[in-house]
């Protein structure tokens, strides 16, 4: 059991930590697990922005959990907030042994994103 709840929402990705993604200490590297996370934001980002977008701020990270090699990685996005050319968006990892049920969040974190034009300058977000 956890003492989070399993978001009820589709995930935006869900993966299979891998052996090339560990430290020396056989734990998943946690910049493996943020670039996850940035990956699940801006597939979110993309949609409402209708483009291209930039993460720009990652606020609040913090790694509750190790995830192993072959557990099911699943992460969750939601906006949170959605400014001129800015959003915010919260992302959630959870994991899955391989051979279990049992899930837990191992790390959340606040994505900021600018939407860019072509030459990669800040615009407004579409109306929605």
């Amino acid at each position: 059991m956890t003492t989070a709840e399993f978001p009820s929402h589709d995930p935006a990705i869900r993966t299979i930590a891998m052996p090339a993604d560990t430290n020396p200490a056989g734990d998943i590297f946690g910049g493996w697990l943020m670039a996850q996370m940035d990956l699940a934001a801006g597939n979110t980002a993309a949609r409402i922005a209708r483009g291209r977008s930039a993460t720009i701020a990652v606020d609040g990270i913090q790694f509750l959990k190790p995830v192993s090699v072959g557990d099911e990685v699943t992460l969750f996005a939601e906006l949170e907030s959605v400014g001129r050319t800015s959003m915010r968006i919260q992302v959630e990892a959870w994991r899955r042994a391989r051979d279990g049920d049992e899930t837990e969040k191992v790390t959340e974190a606040l994505f900021t994103f600018v939407a860019l034009d072509h030459d990669g300058r800040p615009r407004p977000i579409p109306d929605r």
